[in-house]
């Protein structure tokens, strides 16, 4: 049976890469895996493009599940290092959602955007016998800027820093704390802490603040696959090898200990709020000062080698072949 989530990098190869439609010359980044982002040329700007599925959970309440999974789409462009501008959506909705919870979607959606300065520009909106939730449709996000000022997720380089901002699982951690809190066996006031993880799942802003402090070579966020698959996919893609210490990357409150309980690895488990950063050692002082200032936590965790794949520890490490939060999100809803 074919697993759930992501598809495989062999896959991508087999079936996807080489079946691309027109080669156009004004396409300068196309479907890469591993790769959130592509890039068209225009004139003298670059259109930043990002395509994401819209999970809504109405469990989070919907105005919350709004803002959560407009953040997802937008943050793949923020990696880009240009502000997300404009927004095209698509909704394919469960019969059962009232015109009152959507618009509860909807108010948040539009909200998040207008404080981003982002333009909703066209869409879909309709229900369909067969859809459910949380998967309800998809969104397109745009940035149009200078093609100098890209920040390629393959563009980390040897003697670079690598930056990890918040941790593993904090995704994963405040979500299955909010809706899984009854079947979790933990005190009430270690799940509470739980949950603030999930108010701290957005990128963008941590994107963008990033790329204006200094010379940053390569963002990538890591969601399905976790941390450790977003450090595969910046060396994979980048051609280089990552060393990282474990010791040093940020673990947000809530996030270990929920893990245990679960049985799950916290490090290959979805993590959306997390960037994996690379950036120039003369700028690392002062990216770690911009994101702080923004309370975001961040640590210089490892470098950039020459090489290929993830040393964590100084042991090398192979890719998620999957994510730990999926068979666990499976189990607590058996129960």
């Amino acid at each position: 049976m074919p697993r759930t989530g992501k598809v495989s990098r062999a896959f991508f190869e087999d079936h996807i890469a080489t079946r691309l439609g027109a080669d156009r010359d004004d396409v300068a980044l196309g479907p890469t895996h591993g790769v959130d982002f592509g890039v068209i040329d225009i004139d003298d700007s670059a259109i930043v493009t990002a395509t994401d599925p819209i999970s809504i959970l109405p469990e989070l309440g919907f105005e919350r599940a709004g803002k959560f999974a407009v953040g997802i789409v937008l943050s793949d462009v923020a990696v880009s290092g240009v502000p997300p501008s404009h927004l095209t959506i698509s909704f394919s909705l469960p019969p059962e959602i009232t015109d009152e919870e959507f618009g509860r979607v909807w108010s948040a959606i539009d909200a998040e955007c207008r404080d981003l300065g982002v333009s909703i520009v066209t869409g879909h909106t309709a229900r369909y016998e067969g859809c459910s939730f949380p998967w309800v449709g998809a969104a397109t996000a745009m940035g149009v800027g200078d093609p100098d000022d890209i920040v390629r997720p393959d563009g980390a380089r040897p003697g670079d820093d690598l930056l990890v901002t918040k941790g593993p699982a904090v995704e994963v951690t405040g979500l299955f704390a909010t809706l899984f809190g009854d079947e979790i066996d933990l005190p009430e006031e270690t799940l509470a802490t739980a949950r603030k993880r999930l108010d701290e799942t957005g990128t963008v802003r941590d994107a963008l603040t990033a790329a204006a402090a200094g010379d940053v070579t390569a963002m990538h966020d890591a969601t399905e696959g976790g941390l450790l698959g977003a450090l595969h996919e910046v060396a994979e893609s980048a051609g280089v090898r990552l060393t990282v210490d474990s010791d040093t990357v940020p673990m947000r409150p809530g996030v270990e200990v929920l893990s245990e309980a679960l049985s799950m690895d916290p490090w290959r488990a979805s993590t959306a709020g997390t960037l994996v950063i690379a950036v120039d050692p003369t700028d690392t002082d002062a990216v770690l000062s911009a994101l702080e200032d923004r309370g975001t936590p961040v640590a210089h965790v490892g470098a950039v080698e020459s090489g290929s794949g993830v040393l964590l520890d100084g042991e090398s490490t192979e890719p998620p072949e999957g994510d730990s939060g999926w068979p666990v999100y499976e189990r607590l809803l058996d129960l």
